[in-house]
């Protein structure tokens, strides 16, 4: 029974979210996304993206429909400064997602943005991996330490059977720093180099989930039959993929439109390396088997990731829903 009145609208913090969510939660809640986006069920059109001094501000909206007949939309407002964490002690994401009812336009929630969009992008990336991946990779190479880091790491572990773990940071103290901390995360050995080929051309799976303006990771860095999440590339400016490693691989996107504008796709077809036919399939049409993931162990494969709404839409109402039926977070009225 629901420990509050259907009319209440729920505030839920970071710390709210983290406990009504699990990494397996997250997992289905993209498998979910994708399905909706790729049966015609979702809409998620291209972002807002706001550029101000040391960083920007997106805004991401999508409309999700249940299989069950439930409608939710959620407006995600995240700002993303890298200094933040150096410079003023503040998170380099900030923001809030406001969940509706798209059904009548009621305001069931608003949730911290942070660990949101933490969890599903290291869902959508470890989904993309269950497809694109070698399903006996053992080996994980993590290119960025930040923040992003250890919820990709999580997601990984409840994917793969992982027996390796390289952390690289442009920051080699920060990658060291990683390997302190999640030494005791799993089963695994995990170890960090400052030369980037040392941690990359043994890995079966290799994620980037940095804030580079220029792409450093490139063919040579990379043996074949890997998989690769790129992830960082969330605006126009910022690129971590060469074009002619993008180039030699198949290549999967969240968003074809929006990776062509903003992601590492956007920066290989600029540099003359690709065209947006180039693109091997769509996360979503993978993931509802109307085209093939990885074809052969000896393909390298990558899926450019730019950070799709449906997702925030996706996971944002699943969290609604447990936070009512287990009283969570604070409950108030706006409209009242």
């Amino acid at each position: 029974m629901d420990k509050h009145s259907a009319e209440d609208t729920f505030i839920l913090t970071r710390s709210d979210i983290a406990a009504l969510m699990t990494v397996d939660d997250y997992l289905e809640s993209a498998r979910e996304a994708f399905l909706a986006l790729g049966g015609g069920r979702a809409l998620s059109p291209m972002p807002l993206y706001l550029p101000a001094e040391g960083g920007g501000i997106h805004g991401k909206g999508a409309l999700l429909r249940t299989a069950g007949g439930a409608a939710y939309a959620a407006v995600k407002v995240n700002a993303n400064f890298p200094a933040n964490p150096k410079r003023s002690g503040l998170p380099t994401i900030q923001g809030a997602i406001v969940l509706s009812d798209a059904r009548n336009g009621r305001l069931l929630a608003i949730l911290d943005s942070i660990e949101v969009t933490l969890r599903r992008t290291a869902a959508a990336s470890a989904l993309a991996a269950r497809h694109l991946a070698r399903p006996d990779s053992a080996v994980l190479a993590i290119c960025g330490c930040g923040g992003q880091s250890r919820p990709q790491l999580a997601a990984y572990a409840s994917v793969f059977s992982l027996k390796q773990v390289y952390a690289w940071d442009a920051d080699p103290a920060v990658a060291r720093q990683f390997c302190n901390d999640v030494s005791s995360f799993g089963s695994f050995d995990v170890s960090s180099e400052a030369d980037l080929s040392k941690n990359t051309t043994d890995a079966d799976i290799i994620v980037t989930c940095t804030t580079a303006k220029k792409a450093f990771l490139g063919l040579e860095h990379v043996r074949p039959g890997t998989f690769i999440a790129g992830i960082g590339a969330d605006s126009a400016e910022k690129s971590e993929l060469g074009p002619a490693l993008m180039a030699r691989a198949s290549v999967v996107v969240d968003g074809l439109e929006q990776c062509a504008e903003i992601g590492d796709l956007h920066h290989a077809i600029a540099a003359g390396a690709m065209s947006s036919a180039s693109v091997h399939a769509t996360l979503a049409e993978v993931v509802a088997g109307r085209k093939p993931g990885r074809r052969d162990k000896e393909e390298i494969t990558i899926f450019d990731s730019t950070g799709m709404a449906v997702l925030d839409v996706a996971a944002a109402m699943h969290i609604y829903e447990r936070a009512r039926s287990r009283g969570a977070g604070l409950a108030c009225r706006f409209a009242g």
